[in-house]
């Protein structure tokens, strides 16, 4: 976790049912683990990605701060009647990894991104943890670095792998293109691990062909490792970003 969190209480009796008509994963295993889920707009893009974890009044959205405000709009748009109240939550989290302190929850994405504990009383949010070589090692997207509102999709940031997306459980919002995408096209772009030989170049970069043909572009860079969104069709091609060299994988740790 390296950017503020904000965590929104939802109360009301019709909080799971209204949540589960809305974001790209199943809230009925809510009772086990945190669930990780996205918000798309009906043409499949990405709105907000964040954690639902269950309360017995309701649930919890643990949700990058900057896209909070935006977030509590929407979901007000689509609550009509429902019994579902939308509040800032005293509770607050930290992230860590290594031994798991009482009541913490495993990352969902992940058993390498470790866990997350909620509450009113927490400790210092521990240091020291490289959460960029995290995402690099087991290619997983940043909101708002791989994860952009109104352009990115989910399944090719990854979220099938990610456990962010339930094909099985009905309609939600964007759910036609997304199961459209899964079952009747392949994907042409995706988010991959690269290798970085020589200099590393600054996120962003430009990854293209021998030819001068871009073909992507690297989104985190950690050392001489980095994420990248890329023409998958490409991957195998002689590839550069500024003056490294950049090649495919290996695979997610």
């Amino acid at each position: 976790m390296t950017e503020p969190r904000s965590i929104l209480s939802l109360t009301g009796a019709d909080v799971i049912p209204f949540l589960q008509g809305l974001v790209s994963n199943d809230l009925r295993h809510l009772d086990r683990s945190a669930v990780h889920t996205a918000l798309l707009t009906p043409q499949g893009k990405y709105l907000a990605d964040f954690f639902v974890i269950g309360r017995p009044d309701g649930a919890l959205i643990d949700v990058d701060a900057r896209l909070e405000q935006d977030l509590v709009r929407r979901l007000s748009m689509y609550k009509l009647r429902a019994d579902v109240t939308i509040a800032p939550s005293p509770e607050g989290v930290i992230c860590g990894t290594g031994p798991a302190p009482d009541g913490a929850l495993s990352d969902p994405r992940h058993p390498g991104m470790g866990w997350r504990l909620y509450g009113t009383d927490l400790p210092p949010q521990p240091d020291g943890i490289d959460w960029d070589a995290l995402r690099v090692a087991h290619v997983v997207p940043a909101t708002l670095v791989e994860l952009i509102p109104n352009e990115s999709y989910i399944l090719e940031a990854g979220f099938e792998r990610l456990h962010g997306v339930d094909f099985r459980k009905g309609c939600y919002v964007g759910q036609e293109v997304t199961a459209r995408m899964k079952h009747k096209t392949e994907l042409k772009r995706g988010l991959v691990r690269v290798a970085i030989a020589g200099t590393p170049p600054a996120p962003g970069t430009a990854i293209e062909t021998g030819a001068g043909r871009e073909v992507g572009r690297l989104t985190t860079v950690s050392g001489q490792a980095g994420l990248a969104m890329l023409r998958l069709d490409h991957a195998a091609e002689d590839l550069h970003a500024g003056g490294a060299r950049i090649t495919l994988g290996p695979d997610p740790a």
